[in-house]
């Protein structure tokens, strides 16, 4: 019996018992969709961690003071004094694997312009800050070297802080503003970037020389922190190794020797590397999760068909018969339901495929959720459902074919 009459014969005992097809497909239908949907979901929040961690920058490498024990009391990380400009001077000068590279020093206060005021942050950068951080000035200019060696009063805005103290649309540059009791000139607006996944806003800024902020603002000569940028994300881990040893070798920190242990590092080094990393291990994770709950689904429809084949080798018993005593070998008898099994089952999948699609754009729609639907989840579902046929489909079909021809006559 050639393929074309068996596909014809799994047709017609598929559309004689239409409903009980669709629900046979049901599961599969919702197994394929829920994968494609949860996968589309997990992979879509990931896309969008990771485009917020670009935002931030994607090399950037941070370090701050390290915590240490004084008296036996272990100090808070932000109280110490161990960054200073010769420690930003020797990695700007001796590190080879960075591109740019900033002190940070910052304080929080009132900004007041006329009768308006808001609650910010001025930090006290140099201009590689920008690069860093990916900002762009969108108005004016950004402060000079010579700005930085003056400790000029100037600053540039972000554009949170430009809407409050300019609520009614005027140009801030070359307008006043003050600092708690300080007057700092603008002299630019940053290019709006809004919130990043954190729900931190990021245009909720001062930037300004950092000599003017630790001399004028904070009255102090370390730094809060250096941020830098390394040449390629590639080169990120050559960085801070490199980083490491200058800062060891700067702050007089002793290596390990046959008689004495090494000195802790009394700093702390992350770049956004780290995080990106954990970021990705977690949403990988919970799409792994995800798809397990959802591919739970397909397993629960793989047993229906199973089920459903048992019930249709039953009904069908003296059909088998009158088929295999005019002929009908059990490789044929064995396609036949093979074939049924598997037309349930892609039928099924390729309904999901497109309901799956369907319903992650809606949730996209309506949850205004990231998502992200990746080829190879959509060939995975269409695979898997096609071997779901196959492997539950199989030994009902391998049953009917072992029949006695002349018992499945006589079966009432």
């Amino acid at each position: 019996m050639n393929y074309t009459n068996l596909f014809k014969i799994a047709l017609r005992a598929i559309g004689a018992n239409k409903m009980r097809s669709f629900l046979t497909a049901l599961g599969i239908i919702i197994g394929v969709a829920s994968v494609i949907t949860m996968l589309a979901i997990g992979q879509g929040s990931k896309r969008s961690i990771q485009a917020n961690i670009a935002e931030m920058g994607s090399n950037m490498i941070m370090i701050h003071p390290g915590q240490d024990m004084r008296g036996g009391v272990r100090q808070d990380a932000s109280s110490m004094e161990t960054l200073k400009l010769t420690d930003y001077e020797a990695l700007k000068n001796e590190c080879n694997y960075i591109k740019a590279i900033s002190p940070v020093v910052n304080s929080s206060g009132q900004f007041i312009y006329g009768n308006n005021n808001t609650q910010s942050t001025l930090y006290g950068v140099n201009r590689d800050y920008l690069t860093i951080r990916q900002l762009t000035v969108a108005d004016g200019d950004c402060f000079t070297d010579e700005d930085i060696k003056a400790n000029a009063k100037v600053c540039i805005l972000g554009q949170t802080v430009a809407d409050y103290l300019f609520p009614n649309g005027g140009d801030p540059v070359g307008k006043v503003i003050r600092f708690n009791s300080t007057p700092f000139r603008v002299i630019g607006v940053l290019k709006k970037k809004g919130y990043n996944s954190m729900g931190m806003d990021q245009d909720d800024l001062v930037l300004a020389p950092y000599t003017s902020v630790m001399k004028r603002i904070l009255s102090q000569t370390y730094l809060s922190e250096i941020q830098a940028s390394a040449i390629t994300e590639g080169v990120t881990d050559q960085a801070v190794d490199e980083m490491t040893k200058i800062l060891r070798r700067t702050h007089k920190l002793k290596d390990a020797t046959d008689t004495q242990v090494a000195d802790e590092d009394d700093f702390n080094i992350r770049s956004q590397e780290e995080l990106s990393t954990m970021m990705n291990s977690t949403t990988n994770m919970l799409t792994i999760l995800l798809g397990c709950v959802a591919g739970i689904s397909l397993v629960v429809g793989g047993i229906g068909i199973m089920n459903i084949m048992y019930v249709s080798v039953t009904e069908r018993t003296r059909e088998i018969g009158l088929r295999m005593s005019v002929g009908a070998r059990g490789v044929d008898i064995l396609n036949q339901f093979l074939i049924e099994a598997i037309m349930m089952s892609v039928t099924g999948g390729l309904i999901g495929i497109i309901l799956g699609v369907g319903a992650s754009y809606a949730v996209k729609l309506i949850a205004n959720w990231p998502i992200y639907i990746e080829p190879w989840t959509i060939l995975m579902s269409f695979a898997v459902c096609t071997f779901t046929g196959v492997f539950f489909g199989w030994y009902p079909a391998k049953k009917a074919a072992m029949l006695d021809p002349i018992e499945a006559i006589r079966y009432e």
